[in-house]
């Protein structure tokens, strides 16, 4: 039987944020094997804020969009506009962070769910952070942009001596998950390995109480909640992507995926997807948002 590890006395746990970090349209066509030819959906590109409660550590998980779309690699610039993503920044995550009262300075840790254009944001202004990524996501910057010219990853996102790569192959499990680094070494939150979409994807997955309540923050796991529902598949055979559908192995991201199904029937669980348009709905502008907190279950 899947359990989460039960809490220690005087156990730490993390507080969740939510920040605003940008918007797109998705093509439903692209992500679900039942849409409606035409339809698109207006989804968020969420972040979150994490704050330890015993240390007061900092993490964001992933940061969005970046406002200055204008100096993304060419190979972007050209997806973006041929996929019609269409997306808009009203405010990046350093804004959002800042309106909360919190400098991007501050934060002790960043981690990346992966290296798409919609995640990565601007780590410019996170000057004292170390930024960490899954292992293969390395694979992507050997050379990025600008030293490879039709590059889509760009290579100052990685701040030299603070960025750091984590292999997670080796680690224990943790639930469904059959990987997870424990990050502070003391339960409160994990990254976990969740393979499918691209080389290099995680999840993390954090106590959000002393006494049992835990959120997974999916990343592009899945794009729409009918894959995690089972009331949609992952579209195939589309044009524009290497294996013709939006992850790079359809195998694994649907293994991914049952397994954030088994996460969820565990006591006290909640998931957020990046592009999780039903939450977004029902909590923007108010107190799931920093300087507000998620409510743990």
């Amino acid at each position: 039987m899947t359990t989460l590890p039960p809490p220690a006395d005087d156990q730490a746990f993390c507080t969740v944020s939510a920040l605003e970090a940008g918007h797109l349209k998705l093509p439903l066509e692209v992500f679900l094997d039942n849409a409606t030819p035409g339809s698109v959906l207006p989804t968020p590109s969420l972040s979150f804020l994490l704050r330890h409660s015993k240390t007061g550590k900092k993490l964001v998980f992933d940061l969005g969009i970046r406002k200055d779309l204008e100096n993304h690699p060419p190979s972007v610039q050209k997806w973006i506009i041929d996929t019609a993503f269409d997306p808009s920044v009203p405010q990046d995550v350093a804004e959002s962070l800042t309106l909360g009262g919190l400098s991007p300075a501050d934060v002790d840790t960043v981690c990346i769910s992966h290296c798409h254009w919609d995640h990565t944001g601007d780590t410019k202004p996170f000057t004292n952070s170390e930024v960490i990524f899954g292992a293969a996501s390395a694979s992507f910057f050997k050379p990025g942009y600008p030293e490879d010219p039709n590059s889509p990853f760009v290579s100052d996102l990685l701040p030299q001596e603070r960025t750091r790569f984590v292999e997670l192959n080796e680690q224990p499990p943790l639930g469904p998950f059959p990987h997870a680094l424990d990050l502070y070494s003391d339960g409160s939150v994990y990254i976990a390995d969740a393979p499918g979409h691209i080389a290099g994807h995680v999840v993390l997955i954090a106590r959000t109480s002393p006494d049992g309540g835990w959120i997974l923050l999916g990343g592009d796991s899945a794009h729409h909640w009918n894959l995690i529902t089972g009331e949609s598949k992952i579209a195939v055979g589309r044009p524009g992507f290497p294996t013709g559908c939006a992850h790079l192995d359809q195998a694994a991201a649907e293994l991914n995926i049952e397994r954030i199904r088994e996460f969820l029937k565990l006591p006290r669980t909640r998931v957020i997807l990046a592009h999780d348009e039903p939450w977004y709905k029902e909590n923007k502008g108010g107190a799931a948002f920093w300087p507000g907190h998620i409510a743990s279950k």
